[in-house]
Order: structure tokens, then sequence, then C-alpha cells
């Protein structure tokens, strides 16, 4: 019971997480999509950049660290955030949520095609699962082609981001990765903006016309979700661990489903209620949360017999 605290910040977390994907879906319907997320992950950034200063944490990266920061804000912040603004505007709160969900299941196949994680056959039930849920979700939406465009983008938004936590293992066996976070959405949304302007010409402008209702949902998002959110994440990961944390990942789609109802009056179907389920089973299964509960009670029974006294 001594973690029940760091338990109720991470459900909390994934609550903001939730509610952000409405949010994201209504700033971008609103501004320039692509200015919008850059000016919004800017101000992310900035936001962890000071608390990091004022922890007296702050320090330079080192030539290796500051070459793999620069790739991985490319993959984390720059294609993620540029597929997701764009996706978002072209399907529901819903579908975005939902297949955003997925991110555990393809972090998973990379950490085993290039960091040596065990593929068991649970892990591979788990693909599999999470695959079906996401096709039924995409063809659900989908256009006369086949697959919506927006399903699609942010799909693709999911793998980028994939590829870059592959990286930041990588980086936090000598670096914070608060300070990771930092500096990668300065880098990011640095590039994105310049993106914006040559994309979206008028994007600076479409920004003067948010209402306050609109420019405090921005602000929410960058600070609450995005700056606090991850720092709040990675406070309880090391609190409980990374493979205890990573399970309260799977309740984020489910909270983006809800707060998409709430917020956008989207109706959720049956096909998506089963996307959901398969891909929730899938990101049990092939994150490894199963069998790390598997193994844990197995311990704790083996433990158990060992103690029991000999009459």
């Amino acid at each position: 019971m001594k973690n029940v605290k760091t338990y109720c910040i991470l459900v909390a977390v994934m609550i903001v997480w939730g509610i952000n994907v409405p949010a994201t879906k209504v700033l971008v319907t609103n501004f320039a999509p692509v200015t919008m997320t850059a000016l919004r992950v800017f101000t992310a950034g900035l936001a962890v950049f000071l608390f990091m200063a004022a922890a007296k944490k702050l320090r330079l990266p080192t030539a290796r660290e500051a070459k793999y920061v620069f790739i991985a804000s490319i993959f984390n912040v720059l294609a993620h955030h540029y597929f997701l603004s764009i996706g978002l505007k072209g399907t529901s709160g819903t579908n975005g949520g939902l297949i955003l969900g997925t991110g555990p299941l393809w972090t998973t196949v990379l950490a085993v095609m290039f960091l040596g994680t065990k593929f068991t056959v649970l892990r591979g039930l788990g693909l599999l699962l999470g695959f079906t849920g996401v096709s039924f979700i995409v063809l659900q939406g989908s256009s006369v082609s086949g697959i919506a465009p927006g399903d699609l983008l942010v799909f693709l938004s999911v793998l980028v981001q994939a590829v870059s936590f592959i990286m930041v293992k990588r980086l936090t066996a000598t670096m914070d990765a608060r300070l990771i976070t930092s500096y990668m959405m300065l880098m990011g949304s640095s590039m994105l903006f310049v993106i914006g302007l040559i994309q979206e010409p008028a994007g600076l402008e479409s920004m003067t016309h948010g209402t306050p209702q609109l420019w405090a949902v921005f602000f929410a998002s960058a600070i609450v979700a995005t700056a606090m959110g991850h720092m709040l994440y990675n406070q309880a990961m090391g609190v409980i661990g990374a493979a205890e944390a990573s399970i309260f990942i799977n309740l984020n789609p489910c909270f983006a489903l809800l707060s998409s109802v709430v917020l956008l009056d989207e109706v959720i179907s049956a096909v998506q209620v089963l996307g959901f389920l398969l891909i929730l089973a899938g990101v049990i299964f092939g994150s490894g949360a199963a069998e790390d509960l598997i193994a844990r009670q197995h311990k704790r029974r083996h433990k158990g017999k060992r103690e029991l006294p000999v009459e």
C-alpha cells in the first residue's frame, strides 16, 4: 500500500492525457495545426526547462548525448506531432485516442528488434490482438479506398514516436529523462515551427483569432498535459519501475474515448468498443505486463511454500 499515492498520480496523468486527445482535436480544428502544435510543444518544453533550472538539475548534454537528443527530437516531436496534428484534423477524437493507445505495442516490436527484448508467445499474441483492434477501428471509419487518411497519419505518429523511445532508452543511462524531454521539445518544436511557416503562411495569423476559452485549452494542454504530465509520469516511473508504470498507459485510450464523448459529443460504436478491448488486451500481453504479473504471482506462491512451517 506504500505506493498508493504514486498509483493515484499515474491514474490522474492518464486522465489528463486522455482528455488531451479531444482537446488537441479542438485546437487543430480552430488553429493552423502545425503552427499551433509547434507553439504548444515549445511552451511545454520551456516549462520543463524552467522547472529543471529551478531544481538545479539543468546541464548541457555531451556531444554524444546531443546527437541522440537531436535525432530523437526529429522522431518524438517533429514527425510525431506533425503527423498527429494533421491526422487528428482528419479523424475523430475517439479513433485518434484508440490508435494512440497502441504505442506500447510498437515500442515492444522495436525493443525486440533493436534492444534484445525477448519475444515470447504471449507478446506475439498481444501484437496480433492489438493489430486486429486497430484494424477494426480504422476500417470502420474508412473511406472508399480502405483507410481514412487521418487514421493513417495518427498511426504513423505512433510508429515514429516508438522509434524515438528506443533512442531515449539509450540516453536515460546518463541523462535525466525530464531533461531529455525538455531538450527534445525545444529542438523539435523549433523545427516544426519552420515547417509551419512554410506550409501555413497564415499560421501565426490564425493564432490571433483564438478566444479566451481556446487559449485556456492551449495552455492547459501545453503545461498541464504535456509538461507536468510527462514530469509526473517520469517521477512515478522512478518510484515503481518502468514496467509497472507502463501498465497504466493502458488506461489512456479509455479516458480518450470517454472524454471525446463528453467534450466532442461523439458516439461510441460497438466496433470501437470491441477495438478498444482488443487493443487493451494486446497492450497487456504485448508489452510484457501479463508476463510480469504471472511471474510475480509464481514468485509469491513459491516464496509462500518455502515459508510454510515444518511439522
